[in-house]
């Protein structure tokens, strides 16, 4: 079957991993017991720069790898109806919401759009580390994810693939 459409080729690729899938048997719990959060740039390969595999780990993505409300409301679902028992916080080395201001990413947004986007937060970040502690204390302070929960932070290096923790 032939698709006249801007996703063609990956509606063909899906087709080809369907085939291959095998994966029927999965329960949707993480099977090595952890969680990460981290930004959604395209550089970052989340499984296996952990050495965990399909089913092994909840991926949490967004812009620069934050803690948001909604993330939240995941990490909570995650560790008490998934399996979860670590939880890691992974921001990356040259990420765009690390290296520009809020004010310098609404004029890039602005310019593309046509359209004045300040009334939105993009929540840039000026010192991962700063954001990562609070990030960890958002997480470990909320009443519904238990003190057993282990929660770390890492900057992940996007030129060496290496993670480096935050204290």
């Amino acid at each position: 079957m032939t698709f006249d459409s801007p996703f063609a080729d990956l509606l063909e690729a899906n087709r080809a991993y369907a085939e291959a899938h095998g994966t029927s048997h999965f329960d949707g719990i993480a099977h090595a017991g952890v969680a990460m959060v981290t930004c959604m740039d395209s550089r970052i390969e989340p499984l296996k720069m952990i050495g965990l595999n399909l089913g092994d780990a909840k991926i949490l993505r967004n812009p620069g790898g934050r803690v948001t409300d909604a993330t939240l409301v995941a990490l909570v679902l995650s560790v008490s109806l998934l399996n979860v028992k670590r939880i890691l916080l992974v921001q990356h080395t040259r990420c765009a919401m690390a290296s520009s201001t809020e004010d310098q990413m609404h004029a890039s947004l602005s310019k593309f759009s046509g359209t004045d986007t300040t009334w939105m937060s993009l929540g840039t970040i000026t010192d991962q580390e700063k954001t990562l502690r609070a990030d960890i204390h958002r997480v470990t302070s909320h009443p519904l994810i238990p003190d057993s929960v282990e929660v770390g932070a890492f900057i992940y290096n996007v030129d060496t693939g290496i993670l480096q923790p935050v204290s």
